[in-house]
């Protein structure tokens, strides 16, 4: 055995053997001696035959067995669409699959972070991994020897870094020879390479034979034929056939002369050095790690490499690659499949959030255990879910209680989204909205719920009714143009029944008579004086439209109450028809609309759309802390929603709440002056659920939906986006929504409401009817008390007597009733002539005597 990083020793092992007479070597190098190796190789003309790394050399006799990885590694990446990984290396075999890895990255734009591990120590190797979490990197590449690579795989493990969250791509042609059994109870996704095909008749068979082997000596430890040892066996056999065809072709290879000199100066080559190298490169045999092919420059060709991955049930192929086909995909989807899947074999994590109505704790959860906890449309939707795809899953609370947003500075995701990258769990089914950046570190199914960023406020409090809402109905322009209709008509009613000859009428004397049965005939009167006829006197003239009885007609028919008088002319006839029909329309407008007026209590909302919102400031409005409606302001270049970042994320206090229930009782607590921007689905529900006294205004300011997440890579994504589909056509997510959100309000509808408050009117819709008939009587008898008290003052002067006297003498007559009865019970106060007038008030004693004695 000798050390391959040792100059010397392998210098003296490589000249020992050659003074030997040896006619080709089979060994291994390493990075600091493979340029000695393929000096002596190529100026000695001897072969050297290699299970090592692959490497760039014009020598045509070394003879390179493993098979060239950077080509495969390439389609892999590309198969994965991978454009952002982490390339860890060894420097002795990792820089000329690198090289070309970073050749390909220069074309297509790929963004590689080389680490070298090769001196690394193991705070070092901590602190790679720390800023690959803050960079969050997790698509790493690990190109190193197996010995190497195990021991990494293992400090990987250590630091717990084997979660779904990570995927590795082991840049190694062994992925059965390595222990993977951490990083599949960690569920990380692993991809790698596999040269030997262990299903193969023959190769069983050899390693059957390697096992028995072991098995004859107790003391030598059990260890399996892992690829580099395939490699040498390989390498034995490719010799073995390059002599036997240099036999038959009768070729000598016999060493002649000082050939044995390998430090001669200048060198001697061996002659039959070329027919050997020229038997070895036409070798063409199946071998442990298939078929063994060279080219022109030694290395092998025309050979397949097995693309595995690790799944559920451990390692399998997923794919392979060759030089003509390039990476073919194998791993083909079925559903129901336990293989594919792996889903009866283990109970997946299903994280979530309390937030109603989608995941709630049952009064009684204490008495419960597990799923049956909870309640809410996501309880159900994820159970429906599993019955579907056919597994098993328990529902995880998430810690931090967030949906889940990076972190600007650590790079870092929390909340759900952060529970599924870093593999804490499966499959999360909560109201987590479908966003770009989410979409690239998970994996989302189509929509179960469409809905948009919508505005809470505080319900804002009923207007009460003015005193004269009553006049409501129409507006005041209006009022103030059916006063001057009602004064012009009235004013034309005065003026054409002056000028039309027809409104004027005569009253003769007969009338007057009638009128006025105790006033003694004036014909009778006259004769007994004077004995002689007196010419009759002439009716009088008369026009009852004066502009008081104009007015009062005017007024009567506009309140539908009509009046003693009517127009006898045509013209005023017209006038009164057209007033007529005025009044019919306006009455009639009016009474429809105070109905609606006096029943309907409307609400004066202060914001009505997210404009509003952005041009004052005495509403302060805010988002959660952590999720896509915080996300959507922040990336928003509509001037409206930037204005509205630009005040959220400076506002003092924060605006911003941890969870969606403290923005609900911070919009209840905060007097209308906090608006809470969330989405619709939710604002909804929360406006059917007491105290009733929220409400969502405006419309949606954008368009999204929630999906059902799952990790990068996951082989649940396809299933549960069938499940999904299925179920929105068979409207079970629309039964799902309404027993939840309606089924189960507790505010009722808004129709429903309505009728009840339309039944009856309070005394605030009409007090002002109240008033104003208040008010009128308080006029009329105001008018009343001038009236008399001017009717006082003319009878006091005309009898000459005090204004007090005549007030109480009055007052006495029209109070006692005495006056002669009249019809209907009407008082009648007669007119006595002047002479009896003019007597001074008596008092009401004498006024009797005065009655009785015949006066």
């Amino acid at each position: 055995m000798v050390k391959t990083g040792n100059s010397f020793s392998m210098t003296y092992a490589f000249c020992s053997q050659f003074a030997k007479g040896v006619y080709a070597i089979i060994g291994v190098y390493d990075r600091k001696t493979v340029n000695m190796l393929m000096s002596f190789c190529g100026a000695l003309h001897v072969c050297f035959v290699t299970p090592s790394f692959p490497i760039e050399t014009s020598n045509q006799f070394v003879i390179q067995l493993r098979p060239e990885l950077q080509d495969a590694l390439v389609g892999v990446i590309e198969h994965y669409k991978w454009s952002k990984f982490v390339y860890i290396y060894s420097s002795d075999s990792g820089l000329t699959v690198l090289q070309k890895v970073l050749d390909t990255a220069a074309e297509r734009n790929w963004l590689v972070t080389s680490v070298n591990v090769e001196t690394m120590t193991e705070a070092s190797f901590l602190k790679v991994f720390q800023d690959l979490d803050k960079r969050k990197e997790g698509q790493i590449i690990i190109d190193c020897e197996l010995e190497r690579l195990t021991s990494i795989l293992k400090k990987i493990v250590e630091l717990g870094k084997n979660v779904k969250s990570y995927h590795y791509i082991l840049a190694n042609l062994g992925f059965l020879d390595i222990d993977l059994t951490e990083f599949k109870k960690g569920e990380a996704n692993v991809t790698g390479f596999q040269l030997v095909n262990y299903d193969d008749p023959n190769v069983s068979r050899i390693v059957q034979q390697w096992m028995d082997f072991d098995n004859k000596d107790p003391k030598v430890p059990k260890r399996g034929l892992k690829y580099t040892g395939a490699l040498t066996y390989d390498g034995v056999k490719v010799m073995s056939t390059a002599f036997q065809n240099l036999r038959r072709q009768r070729i000598d290879i016999s060493r002649r002369g000082n050939a044995g000199e390998c430090l001669a100066n200048p060198p001697a080559p061996w002659g039959q050095g070329i027919d050997i190298q020229r038997a070895l490169q036409q070798v063409r045999i199946e071998g442990l790690t298939g078929h063994i092919q060279f080219n022109e420059k030694g290395r092998r060709t025309n050979y397949t490499v097995s693309v595995m991955e690790l799944k559920p049930t451990g390692p399998k192929k997923v794919g392979y690659w060759n030089e003509d086909e390039k990476f073919v995909s194998t791993a083909a989807f079925t559903p129901g499949s336990n293989e594919t899947y792996g889903f009866h074999n283990r109970t997946y994590i299903v994280t979530t959030i309390l937030e109603s109505p989608y995941v709630m704790l049952k009064k009684n959860h204490e008495q419960l255990v597990g799923n049956d906890k909870y309640e809410g449309y996501c309880v159900e939707l994820a159970a429906e879910i599993a019955k579907h795809v056919g597994y098993q899953y328990k529902l995880k609370i998430v810690s931090d209680g967030k949906y889940g947003a990076r972190d600007p500075e650590t790079k870092m995701w929390n909340g759900m989204v952060g529970e599924l990258v870093y593999g804490k769990a499966d499959i999360a089914v909560a109201p987590l909205t479908i966003t770009l950046v989410r979409e690239e570190v998970i994996d989302f199914s189509k929509p179960f719920m469409s809905l948009g960023i919508s505005i809470m406020i505080k319900k804002p409090t009923k207007s009460k009714p003015g005193v004269f809402s009553f006049l409501d109905p129409l507006a005041y322009e209006i009022w103030m143009c059916i006063v001057f209709a009602y004064i012009g008509v009235s004013v034309v009613l005065f003026l054409v029944s002056r000028f039309s000859p027809y409104e004027w009428h005569a009253e003769d004397y007969e009338e007057n008579a009638e009128a006025n049965p105790n006033q003694p005939s004036s014909s009778t009167g006259q004769t007994g004086q004077g004995g002689q006829n007196q010419p009759q006197q002439s009716p009088e003239q008369t026009n009852e439209f004066g502009i008081f009885n104009s007015l009062w007609f005017s007024l009567g028919a506009f309140m539908q109450q009509g009046c003693d008088i009517s127009p006898r002319s045509l013209s005023g006839r017209i006038v009164g028809g057209v007033w007529w029909f005025f009044t019919l329309i306006i009455i009639s407008s009016y009474t429809a609309n105070l109905a609606a007026f006096l029943t309907v209590e409307r609400m004066v909302s202060p914001i009505e759309s997210a404009e509003d919102l952005a041009k004052q400031t005495e509403i302060a409005y805010g988002t959660l802390d952590a999720g896509s409606t915080k996300e959507f302001f922040r990336r928003s270049k509509i001037a409206v929603f930037e204005k509205m970042w630009s005040y959220m994320k400076s506002a003092d206090p924060s605006v911003f709440v941890k969870t969606t229930d403290e923005g609900v009782m911070r919009v209840r607590k905060s007097k209308g002056k906090y608006a809470y921007l969330l989405e619709s689905t939710m604002n909804e529900y929360i406006e059917q659920r007491k105290p009733c006294d929220t409400m969502k205004v405006g419309g949606n300011l954008d368009s999204k939906g929630y999906g059902v997440a799952t990790p990068k890579g996951s082989s649940l994504r396809i299933p549960i986006n069938l499940a999904v589909l299925k179920h929105n056509e068979q409207a079970v997510l629309d039964k799902l929504k309404n027993k939840w959100w309606y089924d189960k309000g507790e505010c009722g509808s808004t129709d429903s409401g309505r009728k009840d408050k339309t039944s009856a009117l309070s005394l605030s819709n009409v007090a002002g009817v109240f008033y104003i008939l208040i008010g009128g009587l308080g006029l009329a008898m105001l008018v009343a008390l001038v009236e008399f008290c001017y009717k006082s003052r003319t009878e006091s002067r005309r009898m000459k007597q005090s204004i007090n006297d005549a007030m109480r003498c009055s007052t006495l007559t029209r109070m006692s009733g005495n006056g002669s009865g009249g019809e209907n019970g009407r008082i009648i106060a007669h007119d006595f002539p002047k002479a009896v007038q003019t007597l001074p008030c008596m008092s009401h004693t004498a006024a009797m005597g005065l009655g009785a004695s015949g006066m």
